[in-house]
């Protein structure tokens, strides 16, 4: 069976910003990625470096809206600020246009870049019916 195994030196190496992230939890937040990438034989993505860097992509997604990055916490606002006020303090945020789907990936850039490149693997095969034909006796 052909799996991506996590890597957190590589890791660390492509997104340094997650240093401060032990890599035993790196390792469970990988693991949490592989909920939204299949990673066995049987995934939509073959191709092994290709599905690393989607596993990536999601593991740096989930690593930011869970632990943080740079050292900094998690930002609890979900969503884009669609409005912001000074005095008294006031935000609002929401998904703007994007479709329900989307919306969770388009929290950090790390889930924009992700839902962005794996768009060729969300298309839909569709195979229609096969066609009755009626059978050819040849004469004679």
């Amino acid at each position: 069976m052909t799996v991506v195994a996590f890597d957190p030196v590589g890791f660390i190496v492509r997104y340094p910003e997650f240093a401060s992230v032990s890599p035993t939890m790196l390792g469970m937040l990988f693991t949490e990625a592989t909920f939204y990438l299949d990673n066995t034989d049987n995934s939509q993505v073959q191709d092994i470096p290709t599905r690393t860097a989607f596993l990536w992509m999601l593991t740096a997604h989930i690593t930011a809206l869970n632990i943080g990055v740079s050292g900094q916490s998690a930002n609890s606002l979900v969503g884009r600020v669609s409005e912001a006020k000074e005095g008294s303090v006031s935000v609002k945020a929401d998904f703007g246009t994007t479709s329900e789907a989307a919306a969770w990936y388009n929290q950090t850039k790390y889930g924009a870049a992700y839902w962005r490149a794996s768009s060729s693997f969300r298309g839909m095969l569709y195979i229609g019916a096969p066609q009755m034909i009626p059978s050819y006796v040849p004469r004679g």
